[in-house]
């Protein structure tokens, strides 16, 4: 029985189309070329490392602290599935240490990676896993510990999927978020919250679009091509080269009367960020005209950005003097963010004026830790880009002030991490487990980042 309409198959198809028919890559490459050459990577990782260390996990040769902490390994040397991700091995991690039975943990998580031998099977096997994790985070949190540590049933049917598919991968496709909320988007499908049932509709869906797609374009579409198509439209950072080109510019918003409903989660001043950040002199006149700089506005809608996120949030610039553009509080996470934003058209070199930085961040950070006494506080730069004169000046900042991690975080990443949060607001927390660990490393901080490790 189809799943879906006409309609809907048709939209299918136009995704489809544009992932056949996109531009090659820099190498040269088409994203199909591209889409094989990473595919072949991940069945060699598979029957290399993989499959095997599964077996003898479920076979009893390999312990579980051991098993999960090779997989760790695998996946952190070869980043072709996003189990990074706190849906992948961070959960891993969390079920692993809240369980107060190693023994019992053990059985349970053998009994749901086993491979099932019909959907049916594999519902139940769902079912009694998720009821495993609801009364561990029960008890975590009963024990009185905060909700941070907790394994979330969300993240349950990309966890499992991710090991039923290294053991058959023609037969059980990855629930990845991504491509989730493409099919979403495309009004394919709205998931139930019941997760068994809503994962053996994403496999079947994928079954009923692998015929179609195999049948219109007369190329041969598996799980993983598939796979492909939603990659391509959602710009899934797995994928290498599998993604469309990243503009500056946001899409239309249909007007009234319009034939198509938009798409994006992403409120206007929030999608515009990039453009802004580039300074683009369109804008820079518009904001003329609306009786305001730039540079303003971009600190305005950062602001805006990082009050959507859920942050205590608060502009200090403003002609206030030498500090922050702005702080961002997760009073409850204990941590803050000094963040300034720098309009730059060919990327934000810190050399400039990393001496200001740190006196500023010197005399907002002491007084975060003693008046505030925030635990952990980070400093952000945003911009369009950032030039490659950036370590020095980092080791320096660490150095001289009281900040944990010094972020240069491309604006575009800021745009993912709200579209993450408005999608998924439950999920996506301030904690160890959402956003705060973006900001566990020094560097620069991408959208792919944002997207692989909170997907």
């Amino acid at each position: 029985m189809r799943l879906l309409n006409e309609v809907q198959r048709q939209r299918a198809l136009d995704a489809m189309g544009e992932f056949l028919s996109a531009p090659p890559e820099s190498d040269g490459q088409t994203q199909i070329q591209a889409g094989e050459t990473w595919d072949q990577e991940r069945v060699q990782v598979i029957e290399k490392d993989l499959r095997p260390l599964l077996a003898g996990y479920l076979e009893g040769k390999v312990a579980l602290s051991d098993f999960k902490s090779k997989v760790d390994g695998i996946n952190k040397r070869h980043n072709l599935w996003g189990f990074k991700g706190i849906k992948g091995q961070m959960f891993f991690n969390m079920v692993v240490n809240v369980a107060d039975d190693p023994g019992e943990c053990d059985q349970k998580l053998k009994a749901v990676l086993a491979i099932p031998s019909s959907e049916q099977i594999a519902s139940s096997r769902l079912k009694t896993f998720a009821s495993y994790v609801k009364r561990l985070g029960d008890q975590w949190v009963e024990a009185g510990h905060t909700r941070h540590g907790m394994p979330k049933k969300g993240s349950i049917p990309f966890f499992v999927s991710y090991f039923w598919q290294i053991q058959e991968r023609e037969t059980w496709p990855v629930y990845y978020t991504n491509s989730v909320q493409i099919m979403t988007d495309l009004n394919l499908w709205q998931p139930s919250g019941d997760l068994a049932q809503d994962y053996l509709t994403f496999k079947h869906l994928h079954e009923e679009l692998a015929d179609l797609f195999t049948k219109e374009s007369g190329q041969r579409f598996d799980l993983y091509r598939v796979e492909h198509v939603f990659w391509y439209r959602g710009g899934n950072p797995y994928a290498g080269g599998l993604r469309p080109p990243i503009g500056p510019t946001p899409p239309p918003i249909p007007t009234v009367g319009g034939d198509v409903l938009p798409e994006s989660y992403v409120p206007p001043i929030i999608a515009i960020l990039p453009r802004v950040a580039l300074n683009e002199p369109t804008l820079v006149e518009a904001a003329q005209n609306s009786g305001t700089s730039l540079e303003r506005a971009f600190e305005k809608y950062v602001n805006a950005a990082f009050t959507m996120l859920g942050y205590e949030a608060k502009l200090l610039g403003m002609g206030k003097g030498r500090v922050p553009d702005g702080l961002a509080l997760a009073r409850d996470e204990n941590y803050a963010i000094l963040w300034d934003a720098k309009i730059r058209t060919n990327g934000y070199s810190m050399g400039t004026d990393d001496r200001t930085i740190r006196e500023y961040i010197t005399t907002q950070s002491r007084d975060l830790k003693k008046k505030q006494s925030m635990k952990n506080i980070y400093y952000l730069i945003i911009s369009s880009t950032f030039m490659d004169d950036y370590d020095d000046a980092i080791r320096s900042i660490k150095m001289d002030t009281d900040v944990n991690e010094v972020i240069l975080m491309k604006v575009d990443a800021l745009v993912a991490m709200v579209d993450a949060k408005l999608r998924a607001p439950l999920e996506v927390t301030l904690g160890p487990d959402g956003l705060q660990r973006l900001f566990s490393q020094s560097g620069i901080l991408t959208s792919d980042t944002v997207r692989e490790l909170l997907i």
